[in-house]
């Protein structure tokens, strides 16, 4: 697919609902009615929103960023799935590293008690070759499969306060992170976090954490969605509350990767505090394949190389070219599909950040898994990256990147 000419920067339009678009990316999506005229039509009701960010280096390599918007809207909200889980996996390196003087690091074997009402202890992991569990693994699967047990023993580790405290403290004033994933728990026992120890090689406890619970009272709201949901076999014929449910917005999830990425191009305030070494680790869990994972194993069958690339892939099966690697975490629940990503191609020499989110429920009914993510969503999210590759392979750069800093030796 070629674009068909080249649109210059123009000013960002805010709408007075608080809607943030761009004459670019409207006229882009424009030229491909065959992908994306229905895309246009239900921008509201299926609440798209899209940024693209453009990476242009100068003579020193570093990056100029100039972003483009569709349809985005804070006040608009969705169900953030899994892509809380990069900030959350970010927030336990960077906790990690301030408590660095009791010994501890992402290896150390970590112990989970349970000592309240819906926890669970976690004494062993067979998904690691040692059978430990550690911060690393938790990680690890996080982006590679999106684990949502490894996503709920970070958040026990960093407790809720911390969780948001922390992401507040950086800018994203929006943010509440307000549950484990997966398993249906009272607020209470969410805002109760188990008592966590750290062990050496000798079984001797490094660092101990007790029982937390988070007694802070967040802004209330008043977020909807649907027309209906189910509760168990119930059917109930009124829009489903999400007001106690996770919430961010695209763009903090797009600005949280880009300080990852590229530290220097945030404020201070907005960086993680993570080590060389981290940044690496992340890297390479972020863009690499399952299949190149030795522990955790995973096979291509269950886990193909596309699998959790939306942007650029979709729902696609088999091999993918690996001169191509995608940094990103998607999500997927109660029809939401999203992703968060910078995609760099090695042989190109071409770099870009990519995040959308769609909402593929056409009937309105939450709960019934009955959600349009084969017919609407996936579609969406590869042709779309698709549609911006093609576009930013073509236009013109004064200086290609040096991209070593990207380029990651895999397991296998």
């Amino acid at each position: 697919m070629q674009t068909e000419r080249i649109i210059p920067k123009t000013p960002t339009v805010v709408l007075p609902d608080g809607t943030k678009t761009d004459a670019f990316l409207e006229d882009l999506l424009k030229q491909y009615p065959q992908y994306f005229d229905s895309i246009l039509a239900h921008r509201k009701d299926w609440n798209v929103q899209i940024i693209y960010t453009q990476v242009d280096r100068g003579r020193n390599n570093l990056p100029k960023l100039t972003n483009y918007y569709f349809n985005v809207n804070p006040a608009k909200y969705f169900y953030p799935a899994s892509t809380v889980k990069l900030p959350t996996a970010l927030l336990a390196l960077q906790k990690l590293n301030e408590l660095k003087a009791t010994g501890i690091n992402k290896n150390t074997t970590m112990i989970t008690e349970a000592a309240y009402s819906g926890q669970t202890a976690v004494y062993n992991d067979p998904t690691t070759s040692d059978g430990r569990p550690t911060i690393a693994n938790y990680i690890k699967k996080i982006f590679l499969v999106s684990d949502n047990d490894a996503m709920n023993r970070l958040y026990e580790f960093l407790g809720q306060e911390y969780l948001n405290d922390q992401l507040h403290t950086k800018g994203y004033e929006e943010v509440q992170i307000l549950h484990r994933l997966q398993i249906a728990l009272s607020e209470d026992e969410n805002r109760h976090t188990n008592p966590i120890k750290f062990l050496d090689a000798n079984n001797n406890v490094l660092y101990q954490q007790p029982l937390l619970f988070n007694q802070t009272k967040y802004a209330d709201r008043n977020d909807s969605l649907g027309t209906a949901y189910y509760k168990g076999d119930q059917l109930i014929n009124t829009p489903m509350n999400f007001s106690r449910k996770n919430r961010i917005y695209l763009e903090s999830l797009h600005n949280i990767l880009r300080s990852v990425i590229f530290p220097n191009t945030v404020l201070p305030k907005q960086r993680f505090n993570l080590t060389p070494d981290d940044f690496k680790f992340v890297y390479q869990y972020m863009s690499q394949f399952p299949p190149e994972t030795i522990f955790p194993p995973y096979d291509s069958a269950s886990y193909p190389d596309a699998y959790g690339k939306n942007l650029l892939y979709g729902a696609q099966r088999g091999s993918i070219p690996k001169n191509i690697r995608i940094f990103n975490k998607e999500g997927d629940a109660y029809g939401h599909l999203l992703d968060v990503a910078y995609i760099v191609d090695f042989d190109k020499k071409i770099e870009f950040f990519l995040s959308a989110e769609i909402y593929c429920n056409r009937d309105g009914v939450m709960n019934d898994d009955k959600y349009d993510y084969e017919t609407i969503g996936y579609p969406f999210m590869k042709n779309l990256g698709k549609i911006i590759y093609d576009y930013d392979a073509n236009r013109k750069r004064a200086h290609y990147p040096d991209l070593f800093s990207f380029k990651i030796i895999y397991d296998k």
